[in-house]
């Protein structure tokens, strides 16, 4: 994907499925955005100890699920049986963590997009930004819009680099660090994904400048998003399906 490309994503994404509407990552949250009109999707992936891609968030599962511990050393077999949806709602009692590989299947049978955020457990950035690139490769071979890869880990883009140079790769910020920009550059990344505050005018035009495309999470009141829309960027990750139409601009 090359600037001159034009960006095939929409530009609302719901966060990990329909933000806080359903027990996040989950194929029931994913199924609720999709219900409310979105087309494209962010989720978080990461390996379990014996290396299948799953979707969590956190390092270890007592928030979202009602397992106990760092969930990237639990085999997929113990991590399958687990209860991701009591947390969140007693009508969500007993819904699994899916593996990306679920996720995948089910944008694809759809025509959804989706953000991929590479989530390694702490020591594995590499490892798992090569997996999730492996996988993705493989799964969406000959589909018209590819996933686009993001961490906040420049290993893990790395590592997705490496494994699959092909797919399209966003660098994530929570602040802009000295070497951001040349950072994203060594990555071969398309886009910059900033905390929403971060952006003003002269940002966005630096991030445009470079050819890369600037996108932001996570935006969730009406504010946020005009000013972001007038500054020109280029998508919002948004945990309010409820509020935002995704056929609007």
């Amino acid at each position: 994907m090359n600037p001159a490309t034009p960006w095939p994503y929409p530009f609302w994404i719901a966060h990990r499925g329909a933000g806080k509407l359903a027990p996040e990552n989950t194929l029931a949250a994913f199924r609720l955005g999709a219900r409310h009109g979105y087309r494209m999707f962010e989720c978080d992936a990461k390996l379990s100890a014996d290396g299948v891609l799953f979707l969590l968030h956190d390092d270890t599962l007592e928030r979202t699920t009602n397992g106990q511990g760092v969930a990237g050393q639990r085999p997929w077999g113990e991590l399958a049986q687990l209860d991701a949806g009591s947390w969140h709602s007693r009508d969500c009692a007993g819904e699994p963590i899916p593996t990306l590989e679920n996720l995948a299947r089910f944008c694809l049978r759809n025509g959804h997009c989706l953000d991929i955020e590479i989530k390694p457990t702490p020591g594995l950035g590499e490892k798992t930004g090569q997996a999730v690139a492996t996988l993705a490769a493989r799964l969406w071979a000959g589909a018209p819009v590819p996933p686009l890869l993001t961490s906040f880990k420049p290993a893990s883009l790395a590592g997705a680099q490496q494994a699959a140079p092909q797919l399209p790769r966003g660098l994530l910020l929570d602040t802009l660090w000295d070497g951001w920009l040349d950072t994203a550059r060594q990555l071969g990344c398309v886009a910059i994904v900033c905390n929403h505050a971060l952006w003003d005018a002269a940002t966005v035009g630096q991030v445009k400048s470079a050819g890369l495309r600037a996108l932001s999470y996570t935006v969730n009141d009406e504010w946020a998003a005009q000013r972001l829309i007038d500054l020109g960027t280029d998508g919002v990750v948004t945990d309010r399906v409820d509020l935002f139409s995704p056929a609007a601009r």
